[in-house]
């Protein structure tokens, strides 16, 4: 019986003061089934009049949705994550090429860490690949391998290119 916004006003405190930039800080993981790999969704905008939010991707009806708070860590451990598993997809081979896609949200929430971020997938693909990428404002990509291409918010998306 509340609205979006109040709700989410609720939890964010005196950050709500300051929303939607506030809201790089705040995503939402969003789930569709209990079992299903969550993905993240930002604050595009909020309409204090009528309490509504709207959000950079859609959220179903009946989804399951979290509150996320930024941690620059986690971002961080995530871009190495997202190296490794991008690796795996090689079955072996060596990457030659790698291209990252991060999300704009990621770049403010880090600020001057930003580069902590290339440093770590560097550290997991090693010398040899050419980096190529830009800053988005959504990545399309899916989750792991194998898994369908959903719409991904303040992720980091690597797609690596090798010859055997």
């Amino acid at each position: 019986g509340r609205s979006a916004l109040e709700l989410y006003s609720t939890y964010l405190g005196e950050h709500a003061a300051d929303l939607p930039a506030s809201g790089l800080l705040f995503p939402l993981s969003l789930r569709t089934d209990d079992g299903a790999t969550g993905v993240v969704r930002t604050i595009l905008s909020v309409d204090r009049e009528t309490g509504s939010m709207t959000f950079a991707g859609e959220i179903p009806t009946g989804s399951h949705v979290r509150l996320m708070k930024a941690n620059f860590e986690r971002l961080i451990d995530g871009a190495i994550g997202a190296a490794r598993r991008s690796v795996e997809t090689l079955k072996g081979s060596e990457a030659t090429l790698a291209i990252l896609i991060s999300c704009v949200g990621r770049k403010l929430v880090l600020k001057q860490r930003i580069e902590e971020e290339i440093e770590g997938v560097r550290e997991v693909l090693g010398p040899r690949p050419a980096f190529a990428g830009f800053y988005s404002y959504g990545e399309i990509s899916p989750f792991s391998a194998g898994a369908k291409c959903e719409l991904h918010n303040q992720t980091m998306t690597i797609t690596t290119l090798g010859e055997s």
